[in-house]
């Protein structure tokens, strides 16, 4: 199973599915990934891994709530910026339901 940047326990409460729906998505898709050892993704790669379509992770990259960095002509997202990217909108998410 692949390496997360946050424990799969805390990725599914972030897109609030049950844990074991989360396990038996990994396991049915685990083939489908291509690559997971890559530290910089594409937007469509970045995408899929947060379940969004290419056009709204664009939109996320051009006003910079998602990290990503230029090499050469290529736009590439950073890994890890993925789950800092889910674990911002849940502290966002918990201030306006606290609120």
């Amino acid at each position: 199973m692949p390496q997360h940047s946050l424990p799969l326990a805390q990725i599914a409460q972030l897109l609030d599915v049950p844990e074991d729906s989360l396990h038996a998505l990994i396991a049915a898709r685990s083939g489908d990934h291509g690559d997971t050892t890559l530290v910089g993704l594409t937007v469509a790669e970045a995408a899929r891994r947060l379940g969004i379509g290419r056009t709204k992770m664009y939109e996320y990259v051009s006003s910079g709530a998602i990290r990503s960095v230029k090499i050469g002509s290529l736009r590439r997202i950073p890994a890890e910026a993925v789950g800092e990217f889910l674990a911002r909108r849940h502290q966002v998410t918990d201030f306006d339901t606290a609120a």
